[in-house]
């Protein structure tokens, strides 16, 4: 049985086969199966994107919340993972601590997919290689530039590009990178020096997941915005943005709606990816 908590779980033709899947024609290896969806936060993106993925594959999503489960206070993470177990192939949860994946994968009663948790984002990595794959026709050797702040995203991103043999370099405020070093992944503070020469400009909202309501951000990341000027140095360079965005903010509106924005391929890749990625655990169990 093998779980997808994080990128670094996965050898790169482990990655390499979920990308492959994430292209190939449909097939109903779900069928009559159900999928367990818990979200402790909410999504539009993710859930849309699981459950148009399990409906191509035949299966049957079931979008489950706190309230219902209980988790850890009504009932112990162990015992919810068996009985939803009994009902379901796969379980895959939106969570807030990444320790909670660990226990439902310690169980052992089904694969477990991390949607997202606050150190972790596999699922957004995925779909950003396959974009990135689909808008050069390579991953190795792309120079991707992330700006804004290292977090659950840039760090799955990080270590999908360190498996593949892309360059990340994270340009981020004093005090808002990585504590420290990560494979394959330049931290730099000066957001043109991130720029210069990138064949793919990534943007993130400048409040991550766990820093909400902290409004003193904006005057610290307003020289991060990824605006026409600081897209005229990588004059080649794709725009992708994980979204939600704030137009405005961590990016211009010329920027996301312009010809080189990717956006909404890379959110529609968030489905292909989903479906490739729960094939790839389907393999493995079988």
């Amino acid at each position: 049985m093998k779980h997808l908590l994080a990128i670094r779980d996965l050898v790169p033709d482990e990655l390499r086969r979920i990308l492959e899947l994430s292209e190939a024609p449909y097939t109903r290896a779900l069928q009559g199966k159900g999928v367990a969806l818990y979200f402790e936060k909410p999504s539009a993106r993710t859930r849309n994107s699981m459950e148009m993925a399990v409906f191509c594959l035949g299966g049957h999503p079931v979008y489950l919340q706190p309230a219902e489960l209980g988790i850890g206070a009504r009932e112990s993470v162990e015992d919810v993972t068996r009985t939803l177990a009994c009902y379901h192939s796969i379980l895959a949860a939106r969570v807030f601590d990444h320790k909670l994946l660990e226990q439902m994968a310690a169980v052992g009663a089904v694969p477990v997919l991390n949607m997202l948790s606050a150190t972790d984002h596999p699922l957004q990595a995925l779909a950003d290689m396959l974009t990135v794959k689909q808008l050069l026709g390579r991953i190795e050797g792309v120079r991707i530039a992330f700006i804004g702040e290292a977090n659950n995203v840039s760090r799955s991103l990080g270590e999908a590009c360190a498996s593949l043999g892309a360059e990340l370099i994270i340009a981020s405020p004093a005090g808002f990178g990585f504590g420290g070093p990560l494979p394959a992944v330049t931290q730099v503070v000066d957001p043109a020096e991130a720029v210069d020469g990138a064949d793919i400009v990534y943007s993130d909202v400048w409040v991550s997941m766990g820093g909400e309501g902290n409004d003193d951000r904006r005057e610290v990341f307003a020289p991060y915005a990824v605006d026409e000027k600081l897209m005229e140095r990588a004059p080649k360079a794709h725009f992708l943005h994980c979204l939600p965005a704030h137009r405005g903010e961590e990016v211009s509106a010329a920027v996301i709606d312009g010809p080189r924005s990717a956006v909404w391929r890379q959110a529609e890749n968030r489905m292909h990816t989903a479906r490739g990625a729960m094939l790839w655990m389907l393999e493995q169990t079988q």
